[in-house]
């Protein structure tokens, strides 16, 4: 396992950064690219370290103070899965990982048992499934030696496919979240389920984590994540309203609930910066299919009755927002490594 060093470890007037953008000065570009060209954007930052000259931020200690529960539709749809399953989803309301998985459970109507976990205040037996501590945690009933026992799976996208491969049955799940006769595009997929999990999320919170003492501006921050929405919104069916056209999918189930927490950035970091309808410029049209998209993944039943109130997503993100928070997530963020 890596082990990650605090930065107590090192003397006060140094800091450790991992770049994350390669800025290129105004002056040496050519007068007809962009803003977004003086950006090279690595799908994984480096590993290399450098060391900025500034004062660390007090980190403070775990983020014990959440709300314990859901609120709002996510409460009633926890409530109507409160009873004993032997498929059992341990989640946490704030975590947009968990909704995922959630979402897909909503979708294919899977009868299921919804725990909820404060990730912070660990169960020893919830470690006992997943010594990792994270959420979301699947606990799956399988058959060895003609008993049947539980064994857990980690990782939203894994929960999802396993979920969406298993419950197959047309009449009780609907149909298949991955295109079930096309094997093409059904890597196709994979290839932008990919790019939300690798580029999108990451640069999520690089723009919500951003402080005065990060090695980038917020601007390049915000240049950065929407670049990667328009990457992605290139690829989608023109037509829509979903990435694959009028059925809703993996792949949007994958970006939603980092979707419904866009309004955050209107909350800490002065606006997303998505142009206004009718100003969008030449990428007019890459907009007015964003929003189409944005319009009809948020209104989804599934998305809205898997969101708590808006309240709570505020009073959760505040420390992100100020670069406190102790969350793996956030931890990952500031070293440059893989989200966990």
């Amino acid at each position: 396992m890596l082990k990650v060093l605090s930065l107590s470890c090192r003397p006060a007037a140094q800091r450790v950064r991992v770049p994350y953008l390669s800025w290129r000065p105004s002056s040496s570009l050519p007068r007809s690219q962009s803003p977004l060209s003086r950006f090279r954007i690595f799908p994984q930052p480096k590993l290399e370290l450098r060391l900025y000259n500034s004062t660390p931020a007090r980190m403070s200690s775990v983020d014990t103070s959440l709300h314990p529960h859901t609120s709002g539709r996510a409460a009633e749809f926890a409530k109507a899965h409160s009873a004993p399953n032997e498929l059992i989803l341990y989640g946490g309301w704030f975590c947009p990982f968990v909704q995922r998985s959630w979402i897909t459970l909503h979708e294919k109507n899977i009868p299921h048992q919804y725990i909820e976990i404060n990730p912070y205040e660990k169960d020893p037996e919830f470690l006992k499934l997943n010594p990792r501590g994270l959420v979301p945690t699947l606990a799956v009933p399988v058959t060895k030696n003609k008993n049947k026992i539980q064994k857990p799976l980690y990782e939203s996208v894994v929960i999802c496919e396993y979920l969406d491969e298993v419950y197959n049955d047309p009449a009780k799940n609907g149909p298949s979240l991955l295109p079930a006769d096309d094997a093409y595009e059904r890597a196709r997929c994979r290839i932008w389920i990919d790019h939300i999990s690798g580029r999108i999320v990451p640069a999520f919170y690089r723009f919500m984590q951003h402080s005065d003492s990060k090695p980038y501006t917020l601007d390049e921050a915000r240049a950065e994540f929407l670049h990667h929405i328009k990457t992605f919104v290139a690829e989608a069916d023109p037509e829509g309203p979903f990435f694959l056209g009028d059925q809703f999918g993996m792949v949007d189930i994958m970006l939603a609930p980092w979707l419904c927490r866009l309004f955050l950035f209107d909350v800490y970091k002065g606006g997303l910066g998505i142009p206004e309808e009718g100003k969008g410029g030449q990428d007019e049209h890459i907009w007015q299919r964003w929003r189409k998209w944005a319009k009809a993944v948020e209104a989804r039943q599934s998305v809205q009755d898997t969101l708590s109130e808006r309240k709570q997503y505020i009073d959760a993100y505040r420390r992100y927002a100020e670069d406190t928070t102790q969350s793996q997530v956030a931890q990952a963020t500031r070293a440059g490594r893989r989200l966990p």
